[in-house]
């Protein structure tokens, strides 16, 4: 398989460019490649007015992707970085998945910047050149949807909560910046958010069925989840972690909620935000649940003694301090959100 590429580099900054994927025509030859080439303007290839500078096209083989792990059949995930965004891993911090139907593919998540969307839609592309038909976002936090650009740019249609379009709208400026900022502007080249949301229940891929579920406010403000009832995969995004610690971002007594309506479901198996491909429902749900439990105990024990949250932050949740990597980065701002929402119940 070949690609096409084009050139671009930041306007005022010509040290900082990168060939960027110009994804949806692909070829089976670099002939074809070369006079599919031809044929396209690069003006046309990509946002003139987005602090670019925009050149030639060039045809390559298509290289391998992000490594996949096929985890039930037609089911492929790919493990991110446990780790902070930086400039070695590319914003590649969190899982993602694609699911083959008969008729077509949906993927799950895109990544943290555009370069790492390139990387596994050619992962895509090395298992089966069936239409992406869905990109399926689990939430707003960019590491998980910065990567949406390439699927869009292809014809995709981009698939979410209810509430995922306006929670991106309202922190897309401060995410732009702060990633580009953790990623390195040379790998974030190219990462936007010109793309719209459209909300579905229900997705035919041909011969199985997706089911979308939109939860209330839990994680996020936007959690989704995938129910492949196929194979009993429920891909569950932030709702659930393993290793990273998990990060409150929305409702404490929500999530807890919510994690027992999953464990209601009885999936086979679990694919979590981050951490290990995929997982027992058990071995998923209850340290992610002890560590909120905890938040809640300890927040409850500082208001009821009457600590401000300033003396109290720095001892809830301390007793999972070793179950967990990350625990340094999140658990005061997780202690901070649980505070917040537990002083005004």
């Amino acid at each position: 398989m070949y690609e096409i590429l084009i050139s671009l580099c930041l306007l005022g900054d010509p040290g900082v460019c990168r060939q960027q994927l110009v994804a949806g025509l692909e070829t089976a030859t670099e002939h074809q490649c070369d006079a599919l080439r031809q044929s396209l303007d690069p003006e046309d290839m990509a946002a003139t007015d987005a602090g670019y500078r925009v050149s030639g096209l060039a045809c390559q083989r298509s290289p391998a992707g992000l490594s996949l792990q096929e985890i039930a059949d037609g089911i492929y995930v790919h493990t991110g970085d446990v780790s902070e965004p930086n400039p070695g891993n590319r914003g590649d911090i969190a899982n993602l998945g694609f699911v083959v139907g008969d008729r077509s593919i949906a993927v799950i998540d895109a990544g943290g910047s555009r370069a790492v969307g390139e990387a596994f839609y050619r992962a895509i592309r090395s298992v089966s050149s069936l239409p992406i038909s869905h990109l399926i976002l689990t939430h707003v936090h960019p590491d998980h949807l910065f990567g949406a650009s390439v699927f869009a740019d292809a014809g995709v249609k981009v698939v979410g909560h209810p509430n995922l379009e306006r929670a991106l709208r309202d922190r897309e400026e401060a995410y732009l910046l702060t990633f580009e900022t953790e990623v390195g502007r040379g790998a974030f080249l190219g990462t936007g958010t010109d793309f719209s949301v459209t909300t579905q229940d229900q997705i035919d891929l041909g011969g199985r069925i997706l089911e979308l579920r939109h939860w209330p406010v839990a994680h996020s403000t936007s959690d989704l989840t995938v129910w492949d009832g196929l194979t009993g995969t429920l891909f569950a995004g932030d709702l659930v972690f393993d290793r990273h610690v998990p990060v409150l971002d929305g409702s404490l007594s929500g999530w807890l909620q919510v994690l027992a309506e999953v464990e209601d479901m009885k999936p086979e198996r679990i694919v979590p935000g981050h951490g290990a491909p995929v997982m027992r429902p058990d071995a998923a749900i209850e340290p992610v649940r002890t560590y909120l439990e905890l938040l809640e105990t300890d927040t409850r024990r500082s208001l009821d003694a009457g600590r401000r949250m300033s003396d109290a932050v720095p001892h809830i949740g301390m007793q999972q301090s070793s179950e967990w990597e990350l625990f340094d980065v999140y658990n005061a701002r997780n202690a901070t959100v649980a505070y917040t929402e537990l002083e005004w119940e």
